[in-house]
């Protein structure tokens, strides 16, 4: 999955293509690699999705935004 989120901020939001939200934040992980922590949320048909942390393989900064390509969820 690819992220495009503005550059600096931690906290963010993240909209999906079914109009369901939830919020970003851009944090460390016990070894100093960065990792996206993201919120649990509601599907727009109701599922429940539990808060997740997602490693973040790449991130490219452009400008006042920033790409952040994610790896594999931590377990």
């Amino acid at each position: 999955m690819v992220l495009d989120a503005p550059a600096g901020a931690h906290d963010f939001l993240v909209l999906f293509g079914d109009e369901s939200e939830s919020r970003a934040q851009l944090v460390s992980d016990d070894t100093g690699r960065p990792v996206l922590r993201m919120g649990g949320y509601m599907t727009a048909r109701g599922t429940v999705i539990d808060e997740r942390l997602w490693t973040v393989r790449e991130s490219v900064r452009r400008g006042d935004r920033i790409r952040l390509r994610l790896g594999r969820a931590v377990p």
